[in-house]
């Protein structure tokens, strides 16, 4: 379930002007968010005071608005803003915003990740500056909204918001499932599964700390940066991101060593509940589908669907994680998505959304939403959205896959057929997704192939040609094949609407 932020890492003032009077002052101001390290404040504040504005001082760029001053400083490269961050109190502060740093060391990165020192902000670690040796001005008479809201963000308590979960809206607890009672029920139902996972040697052995000890030279992949784990550990540890980078490794397991063949020997397994996964029968060609993830409190995903119409499983290693989800036909508050569903537009933030739009969305009879502890596994089914934050630091394990359900199998076949510009997480050597798992599936299961495709043009109102679509069947293709059996639950002909 691949991140919903951004890789560029850059924060659209456009997008936040439009949001500026959707997150009231009293929601910011709370005994949680201390002053900021420069002493600005929020821009109501300046009808409360007596001095001089420091906004006053700026010339000709008194006639922008905040939101556009810092849309042209977001072209200014680091030498540029350090000279001007010197001209006066306004743009000192305005060219000490990591929100202008953070684009700048991403554009910029040290050619080796072994010399990356994290030194507490963005700003600080382009510059090579430590903590000791760093002077904040006081900037108490420089009053903005652009500047003080990551900041007042980055300082909200999560739990105010995963609290007092409505009973309606609540995800399902269960001990435990078996194969026979998931695929008859659960396919397209959230879940927490509680007692799954204990039996994983990583739950009893991950921590991380104990990763830092075992591989803190070994580069892991967090949203836009390669970073060894040692540094990512440091800047987990002491950064002041309003969305923290958030570790996502799709190759964690070759870096890392694990065995992941067998159950005996394996450092965790997939629980036997989800039974087998549809797109096995595309072998080593099959797209990304597992993930270590780390993150501090605060980090995640924003709201998206899982890539290719695959369901997922999230197993919680250490930490806790808040979870608010919808079905896939919900229009979610704050969520725009286009008409053919490619481009989702959302607030910028998780804090945003939380700020915005939480209150809101818990009301409607569709949210559901729980908390999911460590040793516990949360299910996501196929096309449901859904956001997610770390509630502290932690670890999880995730893994995207296809179930043994006609249904489900259709929404994954109309998407690689239909949707080919929104694939993903295929190697660039698999130049036609759709016409090899078509391929794989007409080759091992080709009555369930017709049976996924007549319901998936039934589903769009098309009409298809069974030869058109996959070619013609031979006799001796009739039997089936491959590493594992289709059972499909109670998907019958008659359940096919």
């Amino acid at each position: 379930m691949p991140s919903a932020i951004p890789d560029n890492g850059t924060r659209q003032y456009n997008s936040l002007c439009n949001r500026t009077d959707d997150i009231s002052e009293s929601t910011l101001q709370s005994d949680s968010i201390p002053s900021h390290p420069l002493g600005l404040r929020p821009l109501g504040n300046q009808y409360f005071f007596t001095g001089r504005n420091a906004r006053r001082s700026i010339g000709a760029w008194r006639l922008l608005p905040d939101e556009v001053v810092s849309l042209v400083f977001e072209q200014f490269d680091a030498e540029a803003l350090l000279k001007l961050g010197h001209t006066c109190k306004f743009f000192y502060a305005f060219c000490h915003s990591d929100e202008f740093w953070k684009p700048i060391f991403l554009q910029s990165p040290p050619k080796d990740s072994k010399d990356i020192q994290w030194q507490g902000s963005w700003r600080s670690t382009v510059l090579g500056l430590p903590s000791d040796q760093q002077i904040n001005i006081d900037c108490s008479n420089v009053f903005s909204d652009v500047l003080h809201r990551p900041f007042a963000c980055s300082h909200i308590i999560l739990s105010q918001f995963a609290s007092n979960i409505p009973k309606a809206n609540q995800i399902r607890r269960l001990e435990n499932l078996n194969y026979d009672q998931y695929a008859e029920k659960w396919t397209e139902q959230p879940f927490i599964l509680t007692k799954c996972i204990q039996e994983w040697p990583v739950f009893s052995e991950w921590t991380i700390d104990s990763l830092l000890e075992k591989y803190a030279h070994i580069d892991f992949r967090a949203e836009a940066v390669d970073w060894p784990y040692a540094t990512y550990y440091n800047y987990m540890k002491n950064n002041r991101d309003e969305s923290p980078l958030y570790l996502f490794d799709r190759r964690f397991a070759e870096k890392m060593g694990l065995r992941l063949a067998d159950k005996e020997n394996s450092a965790y397994w997939k629980p036997e509940c989800f039974g087998p996964d549809v797109f096995e029968v595309l072998g080593d060609e099959r797209p990304a589908h597992r993930w270590l993830i780390v993150g501090p409190a605060r980090s995640g995903s924003t709201f998206h669907k899982d890539p290719n119409a695959t369901s997922a499983w999230n197993a919680v290693i250490q930490g806790s994680k808040y979870w608010i989800m919808f079905p896939p036909t919900t229009q979610v508050p704050g969520v725009h998505v286009s008409e053919d569903s490619s481009e989702v537009t959302s607030p910028l933030s998780i804090a945003e959304w939380l700020l915005t739009f939480h209150k809101e969305a818990r009301q409607l009879p569709e949210c559901i939403e729980g908390i999911c502890d460590a040793g516990e596994i949360l299910h996501v089914p196929s096309g449901w959205w859904h956001l997610v934050v770390n509630l502290e630091s932690g670890i999880a394990l995730t893994q995207n896959f296809v179930p043994q359900s006609l249904n489900l199998l259709s929404e994954v076949v109309s998407f690689l057929r239909d949707k080919a510009d929104q694939i993903s997480g295929f190697e660039d050597r698999v130049t036609d997704p759709s016409g090899l798992f078509m391929e794989r599936m007409k080759s091992s299961y080709p009555e369930v192939l017709e049976k996924a495709l007549d319901l998936a043009d039934k589903k769009s109102g098309k009409k298809r040609k069974w030869d058109a679509a996959v070619g013609a069947v031979d006799d001796e293709q009739q039997g089936g094949g491959g590493g594992f059996s289709f059972g499909f639950g109670g998907d019958d002909d008659d359940e096919i609407p």
